[in-house]
């Protein structure tokens, strides 16, 4: 590729992605554009694949080693996302919730049934 003008100013795989696309080589040479995009998506996978596993270590300590798959599943996720779930309005869903009608109130609610 270095040979070809065009391609000298590429010193990476990001810009050699953006040159062949700019250029359209990406549909002369599909292959060799699939294995760069493949290239480009390893770290972040590995990086995604690296953070549950450290989300599991956190959660499935000794205490906890015989909880369900699902049980598991659920809590990696409010781990994971728990920036999300910090901004969520704890008030508000209680209030959701006991306005649905439940037989029995919530923990903490002042009203009863």
């Amino acid at each position: 590729m270095r040979r070809i003008e065009d391609f000298r100013d590429c010193h990476d795989i990001a810009s050699l992605a953006k040159k062949m696309v700019e250029l359209e080589r990406h549909i002369m040479f599909p292959t060799v554009y699939r294995l760069i995009e493949l290239a480009l998506l390893l770290p972040v996978a590995t990086a995604t694949v690296e953070r549950a596993f450290s989300a599991m270590k956190i959660i499935k300590t000794e205490l906890r080693s015989k909880m369900s798959d699902g049980w598991l599943n659920d809590l990696m996720v409010c781990y994971i996302e728990r920036g999300i779930f910090k901004s969520l309005d704890l008030g508000k869903i209680k209030k959701d919730f006991h306005k649905k009608g439940r037989a029995l109130p919530l923990p903490g609610s002042s009203t009863r049934h």
